[in-house]
C-alpha cells in the first residue's frame, strides 16, 4: 500500500562525504571530484530506474551535467566542514507505474525546488521491484541572476548607540555610522577585558587589545538560506509532498492515500488493537496480552459459576417438585453463562485475526531491518579498517592513498543508503529510534506467545460450553410435556432482566470494546447449541403482548355518548 517516507539530510564535508560522490552514488555513475582528486566510479551499482538534473532559469546550461554542477558546488565551498547539498530520501506510491511516478516526482521538484532557486539532481532507484524511492540532491547555496553564488552567512558587526547594541552587516554599517552607532571592540581594563566603542574607551583611556570588532557568532544568514533551512519550510515540503502524491493517486483513480502528519498529529495515537475484555488494563500499560496466570485466573472464575450452577440443578432434581419459575430462572441463568462464554470466544477469534495481520505486516519489515541492520554494522567496521589501513599508509605512496580515499568515499555512500532504508522501515515501523524497533521485536515474539494462549484459552472455553449445553438440557427435562407452554411463557417474561444482566457482565468484562452485534451472534449460536427456536420465542411474545393489550382494552371501563342538547341558562 501507498506509505509515507520523506527523509531530509544533509551532505557535508564534516560528515566524510562529498555532493560529487553522493551524486555519482546515486545516479550510477563515474564522476571526478576536483576538490579532492578522487575518482567515483559507481558504475556496476544496480537499481537505477531514471537520472536527471533540472536547473533554474540563471543557473548556467553547462550544469544539466551533474559532474560540473557539484564540482562547481565543492569549490564554492572552502571550509572542511561546509554543507554542501540537502538530501531527501521519498518513498514512490507501489500502486503508480514509472511514467505516473517520473511525472509526482518530476512536477513536485520543479514546483518546491527549483522555483525556489535550486539545482536539483535527482534518480529513480528500485533494486527488487516492490521498493521504489527517489534521491533528490539540491544545491544550499542561492544563485544570483548572473549565475554566480550568492553567500551563506554575511559577518554581522554588533554595534552600540545611546547603549543600545544592533547589528549591521558590513554594507549597512557605512550608513549606520553616519547616524552615530559605532563598533565594539576589546579593551583592557584593569584585570578585565571588555567590548567598548573606541570612543568610549579613549574617554577612559584604555588600551586596545583585539582589532577585531565585536560580531554575533554565525553572522547573518543569508535570508534565502534562512528560509531553505527553515522548519516552517521543511515541514511545507513535507505537507507538499503528501499533497502531490495523493493528487497523483487520486488521477490514477486509485482509492489511498498518504498524511505526512505524525500518528499523534493525525489523532492517532497508535495502529488497531487486540487489548479488549477483563484484561484491559494490564495491555494497555505493557502494550501485550496478559500473561497465562491472568487468563487462568477468568477461566477459574468461569468454572466457580459453573459449580454454582451444577450445584443448584443438583438441589432442584432432589426436590419432590419442581416449580417452573424456578426452571425457568436456571435455563436462562445458564443460557446466559452460555451466551457470555460464546462471546468470549467469538472475541477471542478477532483478536487472533487482529494479531495475525498484525505479525503478517511487521514480519517483513522486521526481517529487513534485521538485514539492514547487520549489514550496516559489517560496513561501519569495514569503514574503520580503511581508516586505519589509511593512517598507516606512508604518504610517500599517493597511489595507495588515493584508492584508499576512493575506498572509504564508496562505503560512505553505501552506509549512507543503508541508514537511509533504514530510516524507511523505521517509519514503516512507526518507529523513531532503533530502542522502539527492539520493543517492536519483542512485541512481536509476545504475539506470537499469545496465539499459543489464545488457542488454550479456546479449548476451555469450548470444554465449559459443552459442559453448560449438557446442564441446560438436563435442566430443561425436569419440567413435563405439559408444562412447555407454560415453561416458554416464564422465560419469556424473565428474559429481558437475564439480558440486562448478561449485557451488564459483558460490559463490565470487556469495557467499551464491548459490542452488540457480537452479543447477538454468541446468542444466536448458543440457541442452536440448545436446539431452541429464537423464531418461537420471538412469535410467542408477540402473542403474549397482543394477548395483554387485548385484555387491557376489555378491562377499560365502558364509557357512555353525552348527547348534546341545549342548555338553558
Amino acid at each position: 500500500m501507498a506509505i509515507y517516507h520523506m527523509q531530509a539530510k544533509i551532505v557535508s564535508r564534516g560528515s566524510g562525504r562529498s555532493a560529487v560522490a553522493a551524486s555519482a552514488y546515486m545516479s550510477c555513475s563515474r564522476m571526478y571530484n576536483d576538490y579532492d582528486g578522487i575518482q567515483h566510479d559507481y558504475t556496476r551499482k544496480h537499481g537505477l530506474i531514471y537520472q536527471e538534473v533540472m536547473l533554474p532559469p540563471m543557473a548556467p546550461p553547462e550544469w544539466k551535467n551533474r559532474e560540473q554542477l557539484w564540482n562547481a558546488v565543492e569549490a564554492a565551498e572552502k571550509t572542511k566542514d561546509s554543507r554542501l547539498a540537502r538530501e531527501f530520501v521519498v518513498a514512490l506510491p507501489i500502486e503508480l507505474d514509472k511514467d505516473s511516478n517520473l511525472s509526482l516526482l518530476q512536477n513536485f521538484i520543479q514546483k518546491n525546488f527549483v522555483d525556489m532557486g535550486m539545482c536539483a539532481d535527482f534518480a529513480i532507484h528500485d533494486t527488487d521491484g516492490h521498493n521504489p524511492h527517489a534521491h533528490i540532491l539540491l544545491t544550499v547555496r542561492p544563485l544570483n541572476e548572473n549565475g554566480t553564488w550568492q553567500y551563506k552567512t554575511e559577518k554581522e558587526y554588533l554595534c552600540v548607540k545611546d547603549g543600545e547594541e544592533k547589528g549591521f552587516t558590513a554594507s549597512e554599517f557605512k550608513d549606520a555610522q553616519k547616524e552615530g552607532w559605532e563598533k565594539q571592540y576589546r579593551y583592557k581594563a584593569g584585570r578585565k577585558k571588555v567590548y567598548l566603542t573606541p570612543s568610549a574607551a579613549q574617554e577612559k583611556g584604555y588600551e586596545r587589545i583585539d582589532k577585531h570588532p565585536k560580531s554575533t557568532r554565525y553572522g547573518r544568514q543569508n535570508p534565502i538560506s534562512e528560509q531553505w533551512n527553515s522548519e516552517e519550510q521543511l515541514c511545507l515540503w513535507r505537507a507538499n509532498w503528501a499533497d502531490a502524491v495523493n493528487k497523483m493517486l487520486a488521477l490514477n483513480q486509485i482509492n489511498a492515500t498518504i498524511d505526512h502528519r505524525s500518528f499523534a498529529d493525525q489523532g492517532i495515537t497508535e495502529q488497531p488493537t487486540i487489548h479488549e475484555g477483563y484484561i484491559a488494563q494490564n495491555m494497555e500499560k505493557k502494550g501485550m496480552i496478559a500473561d497465562r496466570c491472568e487468563i487462568n485466573r477468568q477461566i477459574r472464575a468461569d468454572n466457580r459459576i459453573l459449580r454454582e450452577l451444577k450445584a443448584q440443578i443438583k438441589k432442584l432434581v432432589q426436590a419432590v417438585e419442581k416449580s417452573i419459575p424456578v426452571i425457568a430462572e436456571t435455563l436462562e441463568a445458564i443460557r446466559n453463562h452460555m451466551i457470555f462464554t460464546q462471546y468470549h470466544l467469538l472475541h477471542n477469534e478477532m483478536q487472533k485475526e487482529v494479531i495475525h495481520d498484525w505479525m503478517q505486516h511487521f514480519r517483513p519489515i522486521l526481517n529487513q531491518y534485521d538485514t539492514i541492520k547487520k549489514t550496516l554494522k559489517a560496513k561501519v567496521a569495514e569503514k574503520k579498517k580503511l581508516h586505519v589501513q589509511k593512517n598507516k599508509t606512508s604518504i610517500l605512496n599517493p597511489f595507495q592513498h588515493i584508492k584508499l580515499n576512493q575506498q572509504l568515499t564508496t562505503i560512505t555512500e553505501e552506509i549512507e543508503e543503508l541508514k537511509s532504508a533504514k530510516e524507511q522501515l523505521l517509519f514503516q515501523a512507526e518507529c523513531s529510534t532503533e530502542k522502539d524497533m527492539a520493543s517492536l521485536s519483542r512485541k512481536y515474539d509476545q504475539m506470537d506467545k499469545n496465539l499459543d494462549i489464545l488457542d488454550s484459552q479456546d479449548m476451555a472455553l469450548k470444554g465449559q460450553l459443552e459442559k453448560n449445553a449438557v446442564a441446560f438440557q438436563e435442566e430443561k427435562s425436569l419440567s413435563k410435556p405439559e408444562q412447555y407452554t407454560e415453561l416458554l411463557d416464564t422465560r419469556i417474561h424473565i428474559r429481558p432482566t437475564f439480558r440486562d444482566k448478561l449485557i451488564e457482565h459483558l460490559k463490565g468484562t470487556f469495557g467499551e470494546y464491548y459490542d452488540y452485534h457480537r452479543r447477538d451472534i454468541a446468542a444466536n449460536e448458543v440457541d442452536y447449541l440448545n436446539v431452541e427456536d429464537p423464531d418461537v420465542f420471538s412469535h410467542r411474545a408477540w402473542e403474549l403482548e397482543y394477548q395483554r393489550k387485548q385484555e387491557m382494552r376489555r378491562n377499560q371501563p365502558v364509557r357512555t355518548k353525552k348527547k348534546s342538547h341545549d342548555i338553558e341558562l
